[in-house]
C-alpha cells in the first residue's frame, strides 16, 4: 500500500479519537476533541479560551506550570493526576503532553486518559491478596497446643514473606506447641521461596515451638538439599494424618483410636 500520507487528515483524526484531546497555547485552550468534551462534560465553546490549569487542583498548579513550560520543546513523561470535570467531579487520569506546531506557533497537545477503573481494579487485587495472604496464614487446631498450616496453590515471593511475617506472631498469640506445616496443596515452589519457606521451621524452633513437615514431595526435598537447608533434624512425614498419629502414637498405641477424636 503506497498511499501518500501527506494526504491523511490530521484534523479527522484527532476527532475521532477515543482519548480526550486538548490542545493548548500560551495558557489558553484552542481545541478539544469530543472526547474530551464528553469527558470534561461541557461544549467545545465552554472551555476555549480558558486556561488549562483550570482543571487542576490547587495543590497540583505549580508543578503542572512547569510541566507545560518544558513540554514546548519536548514531549513530557507520563503522570498520574486529579484532574475536575466541569460538574465538580474529581477523576484520577493519566496525562501525556508533548509539543506541537501549528504554522510557527508553538502549542501544547494533552492527552488524558481516565484510570479510574483500572485504580479499582488495582484496589480489588490487593484486596484479593490480603485476603488469600490471610487464608495463607490460617492456623487449623488439631487439640490442644498442636495445629496445621495448610500451603495451598502458587507461593509466590510476596506470600512467602507474608507468612513469615506473620504465622509466627499467630503461633505466639494461640500459644501453639507444635506445628504441622503441610506442603501436600503447593503446586508451583522456586527456589527463592522454598529458602523463605524452610527459615520458618528455624524461627519456630526459636521460639520453642516444635516444627513437623507434612506432604514434601521429592522435588521439594531436592530444592532443600540445593539450598544446603538441613532438614535432618525436621521430623517429616508423607500425609497430615502419619503425622498427627506420630504426636498421639506415645499417649494412643493404637491408630484407631485417633478417629475417635
Amino acid at each position: 500500500m503506497n498511499e501518500d500520507i501527506s494526504k491523511i487528515n490530521y484534523q479527522e483524526v484527532i476527532d475521532y479519537s477515543h482519548d480526550p484531546i486538548i490542545i493548548h497555547c500560551n495558557h489558553k485552550i484552542i481545541y478539544i476533541n469530543q472526547a474530551a468534551a464528553t469527558f470534561f462534560k461541557c461544549s467545545p465553546e465552554e472551555v476555549i479560551g480558558a486556561d488549562p490549569l483550570d482543571i487542576f487542583q490547587e495543590s497540583s498548579k505549580q508543578a503542572i506550570t512547569k510541566r507545560i513550560s518544558s513540554a514546548y520543546d519536548k514531549p513530557a513523561e507520563v503522570i498520574e493526576e486529579f484532574v475536575y470535570k466541569m460538574d465538580g467531579t474529581k477523576v484520577e487520569v493519566e496525562l501525556y503532553c508533548h509539543p506541537l506546531k501549528i504554522g510557527d506557533t508553538k502549542a501544547i497537545q494533552s492527552v488524558i486518559k481516565d484510570i479510574t477503573e483500572k485504580r479499582e481494579v488495582e484496589k480489588r487485587n490487593i484486596e484479593t491478596v490480603r485476603e488469600i495472604n490471610e487464608l495463607a496464614t490460617t492456623l487449623v487446631p488439631l487439640f490442644r497446643g498442636v495445629v496445621v498450616l495448610p500451603l495451598v496453590g502458587s507461593i509466590d515471593e510476596g506470600r512467602a514473606t507474608y507468612l513469615i511475617n506473620h504465622v509466627p506472631i499467630k503461633v505466639k498469640e494461640s500459644n501453639v506447641e507444635c506445628i504441622i506445616i503441610d506442603f501436600s496443596g503447593i503446586y508451583k515452589l522456586d527456589h527463592l521461596v522454598a529458602d523463605i519457606l524452610f527459615k520458618i521451621t528455624n524461627v519456630m524452633s526459636m521460639l520453642g515451638v516444635k516444627c513437623i513437615i507434612s506432604g514434601m514431595r521429592p522435588e521439594l526435598a531436592v530444592i532443600a538439599l540445593e539450598l544446603d537447608i538441613n532438614i535432618a533434624g525436621i521430623s517429616s512425614f508423607s500425609t497430615v494424618q502419619e503425622a498427627i498419629c506420630s504426636l498421639v502414637k506415645p499417649f494412643y498405641p493404637f491408630e484407631k483410636w485417633l478417629y475417635k477424636q
